[in-house]
């Protein structure tokens, strides 16, 4: 059974432990996930403005470099290229990103000890990748990714060439220090924004993203879906008589409930499955590309999953209700006023249960009400 602990603050508030699970080291937490993944649309273009810098500056050198490197421009941009949908169909986006990074980054290597080692004209573009590690990922994951650089920058440039290396230092001395430069200008900028955005969308009392994160959210999958046809499910969800909690055991107490209910429900999905706290004892699980059966599922996997856990340590049911839409019927109120329906339908028929509405146009047929199993 999952444990959990108190301590208190410096202000005698409550600091609970134990509530949020490392699933990766990359990001440990849901919103460092949905960071990860939500900076391809800030760096979209950041990453064009590079790569088109890149392969101009390519262009106009290779005949004193070598036409060979351009085969390795090649490569780059057929990782860029290929990135969005590769972090899509991935259950750990966040690896997907650090790879194609780490690939970027000894792909710059190749050609710097190819073409010069420490005279290479190139090296300063090894920094290229930690930058943009930057806009991604948390502090201590730019900071390791920078220790990797400086590694494979000290790799290509001495390795083939130790006694030229040591005579003329000059050309990685300043790559080194470029390296450390625009990582911590990065970094510094990116924790600022972050900063600000964090106390935004993140609810402070369960650690989920809230309403204001599930708006910016619900419009790119709104755009998705309209371009691809895709399907988008929501699952409306609510804990059973939570009022019998705060009055029994008082409010504390409703607190612990909420963080161990919300932990155990992102436990129980997969990185790609968001899930919000819409306020009080109500959340909204977004599921990308699902239908109304596989949301149903999903849901029916839920609410078993709570009855085995028991949040907080109490016996605790919650009621499930589905919608789910393609295409351009995939829009934001129709399908929450559908799956609230349901929500509210699974309530009305006895709680402890998962409801499929009939009401939201859906790429699949229309599950019957799930009944509840114990």
């Amino acid at each position: 059974m999952f444990e959990f602990s108190v301590t208190r603050g410096p202000a005698g508030d409550p600091i609970w432990k134990g509530m949020e699970e490392a699933r990766s080291w990359l990001c440990p937490t849901e919103l460092d996930r949905a960071r990860a993944v939500e900076a391809n649309e800030r760096v979209r273009r950041a990453r064009i403005v590079a790569a088109g810098a890149v392969g101009v500056a390519l262009l106009i050198t290779a005949p004193w470099v070598g036409w060979w490197v351009l085969g390795l421009f090649a490569l780059a941009v057929l990782n860029l290229v290929t990135l969005d949908r590769r972090l899509s169909r991935s259950e750990r986006p966040e690896r997907v990103a650090a790879g194609s990074l780490i690939f970027n980054l000894l792909l710059f290597a190749v050609g710097v000890a190819f073409s010069g080692a420490h005279e290479s004209p190139i090296l300063p573009w090894l920094v290229i990748p930690c930058a943009m590690a930057a806009t991604r990922f948390r502090r201590p994951v730019v900071f390791a990714f920078g220790g990797l650089t400086a590694a494979v920058m000290l790799a290509v440039t001495v390795a083939p060439d130790p006694a030229g290396a040591v005579d003329d230092p000059v050309g990685i001395l300043a790559g080194l220090a470029l390296l450390v430069s625009v990582t911590a200008v990065c970094s510094a900028l990116m924790r600022a924004e972050l900063k600000h955005r964090d106390a935004a969308v993140l609810d402070p009392l369960t650690g989920l993203l809230n309403r204001a994160a599930l708006q910016s959210r619900v419009a790119e999958l709104e755009q998705q879906a309209l371009l691809t046809g895709g399907s988008v499910c929501f699952v409306a969800c609510d804990i059973d008589g939570f009022k019998v909690v705060n009055d029994t055991y008082g409010h504390e107490r409703g607190d612990v409930v909420l963080r161990a209910t919300a932990y155990q429900l992102r436990k129980a999905l997969r990185s790609f499955e968001l899930i919000y706290r819409l306020g009080g004892e109500e959340f909204l699980v977004v599921l990308p590309g699902a239908t109304l059966e596989e949301g149903a599922e999903t849901a029916e996997r839920l609410r078993l999953h709570l009855l085995e856990t028991r949040p907080g340590g109490l016996p605790l049911t919650m009621s499930f209700g589905v919608s789910a839409a393609a295409g351009e019927q995939a829009a934001y109120e129709p399908l929450f006023r559908a799956a609230d329906a349901a929500l509210y339908e699974a309530k009305r028929a006895g709680r402890n249960q998962v409801v499929a509405s009939p009401a939201a146009p859906a790429p699949a047929a229309v599950l019957e009400p799930l009944a509840a199993t114990s």
